[in-house]
C-alpha cells in the first residue's frame, strides 16, 4: 500500500547547475552524499541526469515494497527493470515516471519563513481525466478528495491526497479526451511568509510574479516564472489542509 509521496525526481541535462538553482529556490543545500537530495518536511526533491528537457517523476513510499508491487501487478501496473525493479511501467502510468521506494523521510534542515518548508502539491496534466481516476484512485489507491470542473478556468481538477502532499490532476475542458500521455507540469511549495520569500527570490535573480491572493481563502501565492528547471513553480502561504 502506498503511504505517501517520498520524493519528486528531477532529471536534467546538468544536475549540478539544476541543484544550484534549487538551492536558491529552497534556501538550503542538497545532501550530496544522498545524490543531490533536498529534504523537506513531507518529501524530498532529488536531482539526477537526464535529457535536455527537465522531466519530473514521482517516487511513492510503501511500507511493504514487495506486497505493494504484487498488488499493483494484479491491478495492471507492472514493475519494470531488473527483477521487476522499483520503477513502474510507463505504459501503465500513462507516461509519467513513477517508482516505489521504502520511506526515507529524514529530518529536514531548520525551516525559515522565506523559504519552502514542504511540498503542497504536484500538478499532473492529463488529456483523459477518467483514465487518471482509474490509475491514481483505483490502481494506486490514493485518496480522491476533490473532483471539480470549473468552466471559468476551463479546467477539471482532481485532488488525490498522498500522505502529507497532494497529487493534483488537471484536464483541459476545451480539449478532446485522448489517449495521449500524462505529464508532470509543476510543483507548488508551502512557505510561511510569501512576501519575504518573493523578495528573497527576486533578489536572488529569479523571475517571480507579485504576491497575490490565492484561490483558497486565507492564502497568498506567487509564481516563480523562470530561474529553476521545470518552472513555473507556485509558492503558497497561509491556510493548509
Amino acid at each position: 500500500m502506498i503511504t505517501g509521496l517520498d520524493h519528486i525526481a528531477l532529471a536534467v541535462g546538468d544536475p549540478e547547475v539544476a541543484a544550484e538553482a534549487y538551492a536558491r529556490l529552497l534556501g538550503a543545500q542538497p545532501a550530496v552524499a544522498a545524490g543531490l537530495r533536498f529534504q523537506l518536511a513531507n518529501m524530498a526533491l532529488t536531482i539526477g541526469p537526464g535529457g535536455a528537457e527537465p522531466v519530473f517523476g514521482l517516487g511513492f513510499a510503501a511500507d511493504d515494497l514487495e506486497g505493494t508491487r504484487r498488488m499493483l501487478e494484479r491491478r495492471g501496473v507492472a514493475g519494470e527493470g531488473a527483477a521487476g525493479g522499483a520503477g513502474l511501467a510507463r505504459a501503465a502510468t500513462h507516461g509519467v515516471a513513477m517508482a516505489l521506494v521504502a520511506r526515507r523521510l529524514a529530518p529536514p534542515p531548520p525551516s525559515r519563513p522565506d523559504a519552502p518548508h514542504a511540498l503542497d502539491h504536484v500538478v499532473v496534466h492529463t488529456p483523459n481525466p477518467e483514465r487518471a481516476v482509474a490509475l491514481y484512485g483505483g490502481r494506486l489507491g490514493l485518496d480522491l478528495r476533490l473532483d471539480r470542473a470549473n468552466p471559468q478556468w476551463g479546467t477539471r481538477l482532481l485532488f488525490f491526497r498522498c500522505g502529507g502532499a497532494v497529487v493534483e490532476i488537471s484536464a483541459d475542458l476545451k480539449a478532446p479526451v485522448s489517449d495521449g500521455p500524462d505529464r508532470v507540469t509543476g510543483l507548488a511549495w508551502r512557505v510561511a511568509d510569501p512576501v519575504a520569500a518573493q523578495a528573497r527570490l527576486a533578489a536572488a535573480g529569479l523571475d517571480v510574479s507579485p504576491v497575490r491572493p490565492g484561490r483558497k481563502p486565507g492564502t497568498q501565492v506567487f509564481t516563480v516564472r523562470a530561474g529553476v528547471p521545470g518552472a513555473p513553480a507556485l509558492m503558497l502561504g497561509g491556510a493548509e489542509g
